[in-house]
């Protein structure tokens, strides 16, 4: 949908060297619908004008906090304040920030983990219900083109019925103290009271969103081992889960930040009864099927024929077959979907299914109920821990 204008965004989070920040503000003007024209971008005032200036923002619209930048939005006419406010801060922050912002009026896009407990997550799914405001959770992986085409083979009955689901997330990147050397990225994921969980909550979160996206089916139990190798380490920093789904199927979950060589490693298989598939986050151009006693087909983003087959990763593709998308991209498509469905709500109209295919509140929740069940089971004696409700 056009509107004779751009969406107005704000962004709390995404300071000086921040990483996460930085790839949402690029991804978010990909498509020329929104632009950045407000934020509080660190907890230090001075490092938030200094982002501000560095982006070219208004210095009356760079804030020193989120509660000053909400209160100073609201006093602006409607027609000049922000549309939604992009959260990109530590964990500890999602929820008190979210929670403001819809109270007030407006739209929220958010990183993951969405909060820090369930009980939280629950009250910004009761707030978004009550609020009719969008809400988006930035589980990024499920804005590939070919993540999309999986998803809609496993659920349109290609594979059969679903039998075993594997999804793993190795990296390297925390196998040595690095917080320890003031490493900023490392030191708020390893700060508990900042992060809430270690490697379950960073990345094991997206693997299991990546499992029931691309399945269609919801973890019903959790097996779960943590661990912390690091010595001195307040958070783990490996996780091994065996699962269970709600339609019989089993799954095992491998999710680690000390497995040295590894980068970006997230990864899934899905089996069927006629059939399998396999997609790698740092291969993510093409997906694999397999059936029995047939030649494995290599599915290409970018082909026709992946539009045809799948109306919702066509929308997605953004290049032409041999042009490489991925990372910036999978960001921006949920940005553009979460987008669509803001300008929907200000002209009046529904948005449709393909539109409201990005992850969000409802996402958020199972998340945090994925993580607690994980530590819960983790802690237990009993070999099957009943995901959390």
């Amino acid at each position: 949908m056009k509107l004779n204008r751009k969406l107005r965004m704000g962004m709390v989070g995404g300071g000086p060297g921040a990483f996460i920040g930085d790839v949402h503000r690029r991804a978010s003007r990909l498509d020329g619908e929104i632009e950045l024209v407000a934020g509080a971008f660190d907890i230090n005032p001075a490092k938030s004008k200094k982002m501000g200036k560095e982006l070219a923002l208004d210095p009356k619209r760079v804030y020193s906090t989120y509660t000053e930048m909400l209160k100073a939005e609201l006093k602006l006419p409607e027609d000049k304040r922000i549309d939604f406010v992009s959260i990109a801060t530590p964990n500890n922050w999602h929820f008190p920030i979210a929670r403001d912002f819809l109270k007030a009026g407006f739209n929220v896009m958010c990183e993951k983990p969405m909060t820090l407990t369930s009980q939280q997550a629950k009250q910004l799914q009761a707030l978004v219900k009550k609020t009719h405001k969008v809400f988006g959770l930035m589980h990024n992986y499920t804005g590939y083109p070919v993540v999309k085409l999986a998803r809609d083979m496993a659920r349109n009955g290609d594979l059969g019925k679903i039998r075993k689901v594997i999804v793993q997330y190795p990296q390297g990147w925390l196998a040595t103290a690095i917080e320890k050397a003031g490493q900023m990225q490392a030191s708020w994921r390893t700060d508990p009271k900042q992060s809430g969980a270690g490697c379950v909550g960073d990345i094991g979160t997206h693997a299991a969103n990546l499992a029931e996206y691309v399945s269609g089916l919801k973890i019903s139990h959790i097996c779960a081992d943590l661990t912390t190798f690091v010595k001195g380490r307040r958070v783990d920093d490996d996780c091994n889960c065996l699962l269970k789904f709600n339609n019989g199927a089993k799954g095992v979950l491998h999710a680690s930040q000390i497995s040295i060589g590894e980068e970006n490693n997230l990864a899934v298989w899905v089996y069927g009864e006629k059939a399998s598939l396999e997609w790698h986050q740092e291969h993510p151009n093409y997906l694999y099927t397999r059936a029995d006693n047939a030649p494995e087909q290599v599915w290409k983003r970018g082909n026709g024929y992946v539009g045809a087959y799948s109306p919702t990763a066509g929308r997605n593709t953004r290049l032409p077959s041999g042009h490489p998308e991925a990372f910036f991209e999978a960001f921006a498509n949920n940005y553009r979907n979460f987008a669509e469905t803001i300008k929907c709500a200000i002209a009046g109209k529904k948005p449709d299914k393909i539109t409201l295919d990005f992850p969000g509140v409802n996402d958020g929740v199972r998340g945090m109920l994925f993580i607690e069940t994980v530590i819960a089971s983790a802690k237990s004696k009993q070999k099957w821990t009943p995901m959390k409700k």
